[in-house]
């Protein structure tokens, strides 16, 4: 059994662990609720210019946008969306995970990655994988203006016929301690299909259809990625919230476990001591 000086040090260092991840539970709790307003602010309109989009092709006789060109998949870029830090539970492995096996299931067709954060990168730097593209340090504060360098490069593959197809792998948030792993295809977009008891009212364009087209599909394709940032950050931080918690309530316990093994240890010395000074009144008796 330790002695009671070594369980005096280990209770010392789990009680200052135990102060750390508490403070990290209360950061993560601010920047979990600054994240959470962005997302839901972000939400309708990322759902809105979609609707826009796929309304207009679906409504308007124009000539298709290159954007919604349906290829065969032969060559596919992937999007993995990761954290820039770690922490926070399963957060990073169950992306890593859902990425590993889109790969293994488009086995057969090229296929290379754009890994936004450094955990996904530190992951697939060391694997087979090829990574086309990178970009970390960006979820300290996510702009605009990332996800619109992040889709310059993926549309300019994809007007190229560099790739065919563009899917985007990220956490989506659902609440503190939910996130809900998301694969969507970012390009092409997929057209809309009415409803057999829809009837295609036009709308009345103030400029021509195509240049509004030109306009909002460059936009549509940065706010969704814009609001993958967004999930991610906000699923993020739940994840680590509920990290951190986990962590000090275990550490309560294990405070409460070593002081229990440690009063043992000294109750034992105290006994052996005594024990000691009667056998010695004993022996000289």
């Amino acid at each position: 059994m330790p002695n009671v000086l070594d369980i005096r040090r280990r209770i010392r260092s789990v009680r200052n662990t135990q102060q750390i991840t508490k403070a990290m539970k209360m950061v993560s709790a601010a920047k979990l609720r600054r994240a959470q307003e962005a997302i839901l602010r972000a939400r309708p309109y990322a759902g809105q210019i979609l609707e826009v989009v796929r309304s207009l092709m679906a409504r308007s006789e124009i000539r298709p946008h290159p954007l919604l060109e349906e290829r065969e998949e032969k060559s596919i870029q992937l999007v993995v969306v990761t954290a820039d830090k770690g922490l926070c539970g399963a957060f990073n492995a169950n992306i890593v995970k859902a990425a590993e096996g889109f790969i293994r299931e488009k086995g057969d067709r090229s296929l290379d990655l754009f890994c936004v954060g450094r955990k996904g990168l530190d992951y697939f730097g060391k694997r087979t994988t090829p990574i086309r593209h990178r970009q970390v340090n960006l979820f300290q504060r996510i702009e605009y203006g990332h996800a619109r360098q992040i889709t310059g490069k993926l549309v300019s593959q994809f007007l190229s016929g560099e790739r065919d197809a563009v899917y985007l792998l990220y956490n989506e948030f659902k609440s503190v301690i939910q996130q809900r792993i998301v694969v969507e295809r970012l390009l092409p977009i997929p057209p809309i299909v009415l409803a057999p008891e829809q009837s295609p009212v036009d709308y009345i364009y103030e400029q021509p259809a195509a240049e509004i087209l030109n306009t909002l599909m460059p936009r549509h394709v940065e706010v969704q990625v814009f609001r993958a940032l967004l999930e991610s950050s906000a699923a993020e931080h739940g994840a680590r919230m509920t990290a951190m918690d986990a962590a000090t309530n275990n550490a309560v316990e294990m405070i409460e476990s070593l002081t229990l093994t440690m009063n043992r240890a000294r109750q034992a010395g105290i006994t052996k001591e005594i024990i000691e000074v009667v056998s010695g009144a004993a022996a000289l008796t």
